[in-house]
């Protein structure tokens, strides 16, 4: 562990989960999940909309936690299952990684087809998906990865695609959970909090931010339209990829980061014809698309049938996609639909409960913090800003503290920050220095 020097203060030690159901922007887009389809009818989302607006007027995400808690424990049915989803993003919001994804358990939807063959070890062999992904990516014009936006691992694989692809001539990044209305990103050079829903995770966060930072041109992409049923949202995310991306620098090349089955490239997850599919007919540009929501951890229950099985015979211990040892071939569970798997390993460890895939290839450094907190202000947030940013940005790595006595611990890049104690009722009751050598 690097050396760590505080200069003041804190003591340091119904359709399927790929379906994506419109509700208004800019709140949370909600999945259906595995919620029975007569339980998820338009006056369901109608009320998650409402309560959506609700806490979209809170003071802060713990206090956006707070609310959908009681919400949650009030409802039931289709609308338990929903606000449950809605949940684990703001869980994940709030750094708490482990709980986003026990709050929204599920993993693999009914297929819609035969799934591909589980690879041999004879014929295949397993690479790290980055490099994998970003060798496949030379010859293309586009690369669409997708995530589940309760999952921040599924987010890591991006991060380290974005020095790769710059370095091969990629020029844009276009981004889901990006607000259209965010107008001085570029000249901030970081993400707000106002600057998207998904945005607010700090892995999500930096993404846009070094984004910027290596010279990428970060456009959003989400359908505006509040009443979009699914046709017209995979319309208009589509579209707004042509206009933004391509009608402005005819040869661009492009990064699309997006959730679920927007990634697909044929039809049927959705209740229309998916952006990337769309996105090939507009463009003439056959993407390079891979998903990366299939093959994860989640729990013996709803995994992948074969997702550990996979895991074992490839030794799998880093995020990584299969490739055949004959001529190369990325492995699809699902061909047709997207052209690469990525298979996503479960945490060695979990450190003070959150898991040692933060580090982050080892770029980022754990750091405890030990705080004397009185009940008065809990739940809380410790949260870290880099020191150059300001108190709106997103911060660089946040963690929830919900009972006395339990530590909190941040995932830290060397360098200089801010560190806060933010309350449910958005005050800051602490604030240190930190650096991080």
């Amino acid at each position: 562990m690097r050396t760590v020097i505080a200069a003041t203060g804190f003591v340091l030690a119904a359709a399927s989960l790929a379906a994506c159901t419109q509700v208004a922007k800019p709140q949370v887009s909600a999945e259906t999940g595995n919620v029975p389809a007569e339980h998820v009818g338009p006056g369901t989302f109608a009320r998650l909309n409402a309560l959506q607006r609700e806490a979209n007027s809170l003071s802060s995400p713990l206090a956006v936690h707070e609310f959908y808690r009681r919400r949650y424990d009030e409802s039931e049915g289709g609308l338990r299952n929903l606000i449950a989803q809605v949940r684990a993003a703001n869980d994940s919001e709030l750094g708490d990684y482990e709980t986003a994804v026990r709050r929204f358990p599920f993993g693999t939807p009914g297929l819609r087809g035969t799934p591909a063959a589980l690879p041999e070890r004879e014929r295949y062999r397993a690479v790290d998906a980055a490099d994998g992904i970003a060798e496949r990516a030379l010859g293309r014009r586009i690369v669409v990865v997708n995530e589940a936006h309760h999952v921040a691992q599924t987010r890591l694989l991006t991060l380290q695609l974005l020095p790769k692809l710059r370095a091969s001539g990629y020029t844009h990044l276009a981004v889901e959970g990006l607000d259209e209305r965010e107008r001085e990103l570029d000249a901030r050079g970081y993400p707000i909090q106002a600057s998207g829903t998904y945005v607010r995770e700090p892995l999500y966060g930096e993404i846009v931010r070094q984004a910027l930072a290596l010279g990428y041109v970060v456009v959003p992409y989400e359908s505006s339209r509040p009443e979009a049923d699914a046709e017209t949202r995979e319309e208009d995310q589509a579209q707004h990829i042509v206009e933004r991306v391509f009608r402005a620098a005819p040869e661009a090349r492009l990064l699309v980061h997006a959730g679920y089955a927007h990634a697909h490239e044929r039809a049927g997850y959705l209740d229309a014809e998916p952006m990337a599919l769309r996105l090939k007919r507009k463009t003439g540009f056959d993407p390079l698309t891979v998903d990366q929501t299939l093959l994860r951890p989640v729990d013996a229950a709803r995994e992948y049938p074969d997702y550990r099985e996979l895991l074992r015979r490839f030794a799998i211990n880093v995020p990584s996609i299969l490739v055949a040892s004959r001529d190369g071939a990325a492995w699809s569970l699902e061909p047709g639909y997207y052209d690469v798997s990525v298979v996503l390993p479960p945490p060695a460890t979990l450190i003070i409960g959150r898991p040692d895939w933060l580090a982050l290839g080892g770029t980022r450094t754990p750091i405890a913090i030990d705080i004397d907190l009185g009940t008065a202000h809990l739940p809380c947030v410790i949260e870290a800003h880099y020191k150059a940013e300001s108190d709106k940005a997103v911060p660089a790595d946040r963690t929830l503290v919900e009972r006395s006595g339990m530590q909190a611990l941040l995932f830290l890049r060397p360098g200089h920050y801010r560190l806060s104690a933010v309350d449910a009722s958005g005050n800051t009751f602490e604030r240190r220095t930190l650096r991080v050598d």
